[in-house]
């Protein structure tokens, strides 16, 4: 009998080019072979081009959502992204604060790639007070770090002092991603029996027009490694791993900035699927 996959629900908004929020989550949860199950926060009108609008969903069908599927499923981990209201913000609080699932990984979205806003400043500070201390790792970028902490970051350093910050405000631990630093730089600062401890992972910057939902991709992988049971730091160096990948296999899709190939793994199994038919054929014709 197939072992049943581990349960990994993703709280988010959609977006219909598939690049990033709920879609692009579920394909990244099946890619790390676990089972995908959502809860729609927004809609929103884009394309690779960028987002043009914005329609938060009702936080009672958020809430309702929610209940309905632990009330069915047993959830391993679960990943949250854009959140677009205060209001859904504090359904979502209130739902972990009172069911209490395992590996709750935050991506503190605030603004899409193309700038437009996704949270707004009650939302923040909802994300501050009540979500950061509700999850087990938090993925802000650079530009979340400095939005959460009131102070630059900018560069490893500052990134080291957003971190201590955030550990202040209540996050168990982090990953502050710096992909937009000349030389890609995470900075994972987490929790022990020892007291803070810190990793530093550096890769060379890709060059690519296909970047479109990378924090999503990583943020969702890394909850699907621990939903497998792995420590953060191992999750983490995997997660970074996949998200380099899916964007070097990544399509030249839109006229805007394209979606990083969330499903790559796929053409490899199809290609040795193509030929163990080939052999099989070879040997019926004998």
């Amino acid at each position: 009998m197939a072992t049943v996959p581990p349960v990994v629900l993703t709280i988010a908004g959609f977006d219909p080019s598939s690049g990033a929020g709920i879609t692009a989550d579920i394909k990244t949860i099946a890619a790390h072979e676990c089972y995908g199950v959502s809860c729609v926060t927004a809609l929103t009108v884009q394309s690779t081009q960028g987002v043009r609008r914005v329609e938060p969903v009702n936080p009672e069908t958020v809430s309702e959502t929610l209940q309905e599927l632990i009330s069915d499923l047993e959830v391993a981990a679960v990943h949250i992204g854009m959140l677009g209201t205060a209001e859904v913000g504090a359904v979502v609080a209130d739902f972990l604060g009172r069911v209490k699932l395992p590996h709750v990984v935050l991506d503190p979205i605030l603004k899409s790639s193309s700038g437009a806003d996704l949270l707004n400043r009650s939302g923040l500070q909802l994300l501050i007070e009540r979500l950061i201390p509700l999850a087990e790792v938090i993925t802000p970028n650079l530009e979340e770090a400095a939005a959460l902490t009131g102070i630059p970051v900018t560069n490893l350093d500052q990134m080291r002092a957003a971190a201590a910050k955030l550990h202040s405000l209540g996050a168990a631990n982090m990953v502050i991603t710096g992909g937009d630093l000349e030389k890609a730089t995470d900075l994972l600062s987490f929790t022990t029996s020892r007291g803070v401890e810190r990793e530093v992972f550096k890769a060379e910057r890709l060059t690519s027009n296909s970047t479109h939902g990378t924090g999503c991709a990583f943020s969702t992988a890394l909850a699907c490694h621990l939903a497998h049971g792995r420590g953060l730091p191992e999750a983490v160096l995997l997660a970074k791993a996949y998200v380099a990948a899916a964007i070097a296999n990544a399509h030249p899709l839109g006229s805007g900035v394209g979606p990083v190939n969330h499903l790559y793994r796929m053409n490899r199994q199809r290609r040795t699927s193509a030929a163990i038919a080939e052999v099989e054929t070879a040997h019926s014709r004998n």
